[in-house]
């Protein structure tokens, strides 16, 4: 089969937020021989057929501005978007990316590589103000460890988030189908993990053993299906979406 999906509830140990949940539904799907261009194009068509679907038009009202789905989406590398959030150019072998940081407000840790503290500018700086569907690509090798290295730049990989009223509805890569290599950025992510990152990804045996096995090229994506529900619903916050959302415990009253 070259093509193949699955529909999935997903359970991660993080908080409760506008667009977090401990328990959320994922689309999975995966392209042999794709890449993560094929994925934009599948996203796009996927969202459009939705908006059709649900509110009858590819242009609707989200909490007071008017969101459109039907124009081209932009499609911006995240070092573009980061420069233009902090206003100054950003690359990951800046030197001062941790004083930067502090200037813009956002604290990092002193282990932290260039491509997690651009990550972390994108993330509490960047991320919330992209309204319109819009693909950021291109994200550092550090901080993707899954995704295949990009065709023409060096230290970044094929890895899109797709991003709509300042939500990531999903994340897609063209797939790292290299067992050598992924055993290498799963070490890479062991050492980060020492060293007190939290959302490192842990070695997986079992996938590496399959790559060996042959893994044609291919891409995969990841859709979140309650923050896109949440979006064509027109309501604030994705525990309106979900029947049995998790809830913070009410305070002792005694």
């Amino acid at each position: 089969m070259e093509r193949v999906y699955e529909v999935g509830r997903n359970f991660r140990n993080e908080g409760i937020d506008r667009d977090h949940n401990p328990e959320f539904m994922m689309l999975e799907a995966y392209q042999a021989y794709g890449d993560y261009e094929d994925m934009m194009a599948l996203d796009e068509a996927m969202v459009r057929e939705a908006a059709l679907a649900v509110r009858g038009s590819l242009r609707f009202p989200y909490q007071g501005r008017e969101l459109v789905v039907d124009d081209p989406w932009p499609r911006v590398t995240l070092l573009e978007v980061v420069s233009r959030a902090v206003g100054e150019e950003v690359s990951l072998d800046r030197p001062d990316l941790p004083a930067l940081a502090d200037r813009a407000g956002v604290s990092v840790d002193p282990s932290w590589g260039g491509g997690k503290i651009v990550l972390e500018l994108y993330e509490k700086r960047a991320e919330r103000e992209i309204f319109q569907p819009t693909f950021v690509k291109d994200f550092p090798r550090e901080v993707s460890p899954l995704a295949r290295p990009h065709r023409s730049s060096p230290g970044l990989t094929e890895h899109f988030d797709l991003v709509i009223a300042g939500s990531e509805i999903g994340p897609a890569y063209s797939e790292l189908t290299d067992p050598d290599e992924q055993r290498a950025r799963f070490e890479g992510q062991r050492e980060a993990r020492r060293k007190g990152d939290e959302e490192a990804h842990p070695v997986d045996e079992d996938f590496i053993r399959a790559l060996e096995h042959g893994m044609p090229p291919a891409g995969g994506l990841g859709l979140g299906i309650d923050r896109l529900t949440m979006i064509l619903a027109n309501v604030p916050s994705i525990r309106e979406v979900i029947l049995f959302p998790h809830l913070r415990p009410e305070p002792n009253q005694a």
